[in-house]
C-alpha cells in the first residue's frame, strides 16, 4: 500500500466498509449501473468515506480492465484506504450473498423443472428496475460531466460529444468498446493538457443428491474453469457485455444449457441483488452442481480481482498528474455515455407494453418525489404487480 495511504486515517473501519458491501450485495438490485450509483450515493455523497476523485479513479480503472464493472469498483473502493485486505473483504462480501441466492435458486430450478413464476416476477421487477437505472444514470451524468443547462454543456461540449458518441455506439453494437474509452481519454488529454514537444512520456500500469448438489464430472469441471476464466479475463464492460460471451459458450459451443435455460439464468441474475455476472454461479450449478457453481464464480471473479488490485497502487500515484486527470475525464464521459446506451438496450427489451411502461414511469416518479424511498421496496412492489398482471386479465 502507498505510504501516504498508511499515514491517513480513514473515517471508517475495515469492518464498516465490509458490512456495507455485504448489505449492498444482499439488497442491491438493478444491475451494474444501479449498483455503482448506490456506491456513489452512499459512500461519496452521504457518508463521505470516499472522495469524488477516488470514486472516479475506481470507475475508470474498472472500465479499463476486463471483468464485471460493479464488482471491480467495489474492490477498488475497498483498496483505497485498506489495501489488499480491504479489496479482498469488500469483494467477497459483495459477491457472496448473491452467490448463495443463485445456488438456492439453482436447487429449486432442478427440483421443479422451470421458473414460470419467476418470469412473472421478472416482468414487474424488470420494468421498475429500468426506472431505477434511468434515475441512476441521470445522477451519475450530472456528477461526472455537467448539469443539463446550456452554460455547463457549452463549457464541457467535448465531454458531451464523447458521452453521446459512446451512448450511440453502445446502443447500436450492444457492447461496450474499451478502445472508445481510451480514445476519448487520449483526445481530451491532448486538448486540455497537451504534453510539451519532445518531452512526452508514456505512463503504463500492470495490468443433497436429488438436487444435483454434488453431481459433476472432472473433465466438465475443467472446461468450466477454463471457459469462465476467459469470461472474467477477456470480456470488458458490465453484465450486458458478458451475456453474449456466455451464450456463445454454454449454449452454442458446449451445449451445457438450452436456449430457455440460458434465458432463465439471465432472469435469475436480474431478479437477485448484487452483480449481474453472478449468473455464472447459477449456470455453473446447472452444469455441474455446487462444485460447478463455485468454480464458475471463482474463475470469473478472480481475474477481475487481480486486474483491479495489481494496477491500483500505480494508478493511484499517476492519477494526480494533470494529463492523467484529463485522460480520466475523457474516459469517464465515454463511460457514462456507454452506460446510458446500455440502459436504452435493456429498456428496449424490457419495456414492451403499456403495463411495463407504467411501472417504469411509476418507479421514476417515486424516486423523484419520495427521495428517501429505498429501492428494495420498489423492487418488491414491482414483483407483486408483475404477478398480478401476468395472472389476471385486466
Amino acid at each position: 500500500m502507498d505510504d501516504k495511504m498508511l499515514l491517513f486515517k480513514p473515517s471508517y473501519s475495515l469492518q464498516a466498509i465490509t458490512l456495507y458491501f455485504l448489505k449492498l450485495g444482499s439488497i442491491g438490485f438493478g444491475g451494474p449501473v444501479a449498483l455503482i450509483s448506490y456506491m456513489h450515493r452512499d459512500l461519496v455523497e452521504n457518508r463521505k468515506w470516499i472522495s469524488e476523485e477516488e470514486y472516479r479513479e475506481g470507475l475508470t480503472l474498472a472500465q479499463l480492465m476486463p471483468g464485471p464493472l460493479a464488482a471491480q469498483l467495489g474492490i477498488y473502493i475497498g483498496y483505497v484506504h485498506y489495501g489488499i485486505a480491504g479489496a479482498t473483504l469488500t469483494g467477497l462480501a459483495f459477491v457472496l450473498p448473491s452467490f448463495v441466492m443463485v445456488v438456492m435458486l439453482g436447487i429449486a430450478y432442478k427440483l421443479y423443472g422451470g421458473l414460470s413464476w419467476m418470469q412473472s416476477v421478472f416482468y414487474g421487477v424488470g420494468a421498475v428496475v429500468i426506472g431505477i437505472i434511468i434515475m441512476s444514470v441521470y445522477k451519475l451524468t450530472t456528477k461526472s460531466i455537467s448539469k443539463f443547462n446550456m452554460g455547463a454543456i457549452k463549457k464541457n461540449w467535448l465531454l458531451w460529444v464523447f458521452y453521446l458518441a459512446a451512448a450511440v455506439i453502445t446502443f447500436v453494437t450492444e457492447r461496450e468498446e474499451v478502445l472508445l474509452f481510451l480514445s476519448a481519454g487520449f483526445i481530451y488529454m491532448f486538448v486540455k493538457a497537451p504534453p510539451p514537444m519532445g518531452k512526452a512520456r508514456a505512463a503504463g500500469f500492470i495490468f443433497l443428491a436429488d438436487t444435483g448438489f454434488w453431481h459433476f464430472d472432472t473433465p466438465t469441471l475443467k472446461k468450466i474453469a477454463w471457459f469462465f476464466t476467459e469470461a472474467g479475463a477477456f470480456v470488458f464492460g458490465s453484465g450486458l457485455a458478458i451475456v453474449p460471451f456466455l451464450h456463445g459458450g454454454v449454449v452454442k459451443e458446449y451445449g451445457w444449457l438450452t436456449e430457455q435455460q440460458f434465458v432463465d439464468a439471465v432472469a435469475v441474475a436480474m431478479i437477485t441483488p448484487g452483480p449481474v455476472v453472478i449468473t455464472v454461479g447459477f449456470i455453473g450449478y446447472l452444469v455441474a452442481g455446487f462444485p460447478g457453481a463455485v468454480v464458475a464464480a471463482m474463475c470469473t471473479f478472480l481475474p477481475c480481482y487481480l486486474l483491479t488490485v495489481l494496477p491500483a497502487p500505480y494508478f493511484k500515484k499517476i492519477a494526480k498528474n494533470q494529463r492523467i486527470k484529463a485522460f480520466v475525464d475523457g474516459i469517464t464521459a465515454a463511460v457514462m455515455g456507454a452506460l446510458a446506451g446500455a440502459v436504452i438496450v435493456i429498456a428496449s427489451r424490457t419495456i414492451n407494453d403499456v403495463y411495463t411502461s407504467l411501472l417504469a414511469l411509476a418507479a421514476i416518479a417515486i424516486l423523484i418525489f419520495f427521495k428517501k424511498m429505498q429501492e428494495p421496496y420498489i423492487i418488491l412492489a414491482g414483483a407483486l404487480l408483475g404477478l398480478l398482471i401476468k395472472n389476471y386479465s385486466w
